[in-house]
């Protein structure tokens, strides 16, 4: 060793395949009919935030292009849809809705995707407004956003990623 200086310890180096493994991220939607909830989690894949909600359009391109230009924004490795179901867990026109209108997102999307049971999270989303003293003109603004979050937490929750 050199008269004057320290010894350094070598640092593990890191490849960016490690990182991009390490950030997580993922996508949630909450698909309505005049409105989209869209959430991401955080980049190790632990906690939901909310992003936006978005007022559908009267073309179906146009609200596609939408979430896509956010999936392309965020890079997540997933997008995951909240998926209607009923309370005794079957299908209804609901879920045909919302897994058409994923289809044509995931046309233009090429990592992975999941659906996720979402019942009662809109219920769920209006009760934390409600209870955080939100005025109802206000809570037609969040509340899908706030669905979103709650899909994506729930989803996150369950794959162990906490």
């Amino acid at each position: 060793h050199r008269t004057g200086r320290t010894a350094r310890r070598a640092l593990p180096r890191v490849r960016g395949k490690e990182i991009a493994q390490q950030m997580l991220r993922i996508l949630a939607f909450d698909i309505g009919e005049r409105r989209i909830g869209v959430a991401v989690s955080d980049p190790l894949g632990i906690t939901a935030q909310g992003i936006e909600t978005y007022t559908r359009s009267d073309d179906l391109n146009k609200d596609v292009e939408h979430l896509l230009k956010i999936a392309n924004g965020y890079r997540p490795v997933k997008l995951v849809f909240g998926m209607p179901r009923n309370m005794d867990g079957s299908y209804g026109m609901q879920a045909e809705y919302t897994k058409a209108f994923a289809d044509e997102v995931l046309k233009g999307w090429d990592g992975d995707s999941a659906f996720w049971d979402e019942r009662l999270t809109t219920a769920s989303a209006r009760r934390v407004l409600i209870e955080a003293d939100m005025r109802r003109d206000k809570r037609k603004g969040v509340i899908d956003k706030v669905a979103a979050v709650l899909i994506l937490q729930s989803y996150l929750d369950a794959k162990g990623n906490t």
